[in-house]
């Protein structure tokens, strides 16, 4: 069973050293994803349809809301530093200003810089150092490091400065904001649609163009992000919070959790460091 070894939470976003043995769901969301080898036997980052390997020099870099999932590929947990990272925290670190923390590809080549970088976090964080205060820099010099190495031989190259803005139809930006404000709610997908002015099948559609994913997608991102939130900064029992996001039992919220989130919720919030100092 994949367990945590330890999660630190901070204005970077949420950095996780986990023992990962079993696959995830097709997953998403809003914070650029960097999963790097530690220790164990290597498995592989699944992103969009191409596999990418998680192993020693090799790591796979994940664009806000490009769908993917992790693969096992031995029965023996593989641990590995898990980095989600919150797209304004590294507009403002990074040395672009204009730039956006899209990657111009998923292959990362973990060179000796940025195994530095890992295994220095990681130590860390197995060693319970989470005053430690460069940890910050490390994940900033970590994250700009693998984004700047994404961009090289590309077509953009050094040249880019970020995507164009989309034009979003007004019927998704309401449908944005509703699924936001029900997460936990009976209301369906469905409901959601009629409610923006839309027909599921149109809706779906719609989305999917001008979002990039598709709405149980990004519901069940939301869902995470709350679950998340919950589990870190209250007290509540681990069932209430399955039960205030719509899950009928705490098995079904552990199974949803586990399925997107690599480990069962009370082990996530158990292993918790308290990172304010950073």
């Amino acid at each position: 069973m994949s367990t945590a070894a330890a999660v630190i939470h901070g204005p970077f976003g949420r950095v996780c050293l986990y023992n990962m043995d079993r696959p995830m769901v097709r997953h998403a969301h809003r914070e650029g994803h960097l999963v790097f080898h530690v220790q164990g036997p290597p498995a592989e980052m699944v992103v969009e349809s191409k596999a990418y390997p998680i192993a020693p020099g090799q790591a796979a870099a994940v664009s806000p809301w490009q769908p993917h999932l992790y693969r096992p590929l031995h029965d023996e947990p593989t641990l590995a530093l898990v980095l989600y990272i919150n797209p304004g925290w590294f507009l403002e670190a990074s040395r672009r200003a204009t730039s956006s923390l899209r990657f111009g590809r998923n292959a990362i080549e973990a060179s000796t810089p940025i195994n530095a970088h890992v295994h220095h976090i990681a130590r860390v964080m197995l060693e319970h150092e989470v005053d430690d205060g460069n940890v910050e820099d490390e994940i900033c010099a970590l994250t700009q490091t693998c984004f700047d190495q994404s961009w090289q031989w590309t077509t953009e190259g050094t040249a880019f400065v970020g995507r164009a803005l989309p034009v979003w139809d007004f019927r998704v930006r309401a449908s944005l904001r509703l699924m936001r404000d029900h997460v936990g709610s009976d209301d369906t997908l469905t409901d959601i649609a009629r409610a923006a002015g839309l027909s599921r099948p149109h809706f779906y559609k719609l989305f999917r163009q001008h979002v990039g994913v598709t709405p149980n997608l990004y519901m069940n991102a939301l869902r995470m992000e709350r679950a998340i939130g919950l589990l870190t900064d209250s007290q509540d029992a681990v069932t209430d919070i399955g039960f205030d996001l719509g899950f009928s039992s705490q098995a079904s919220f552990s199974r949803f959790f586990i399925a997107n989130g690599v480990v069962a919720p009370s082990d996530y919030r158990r292993s918790v460091l308290n990172a304010m100092t950073l």
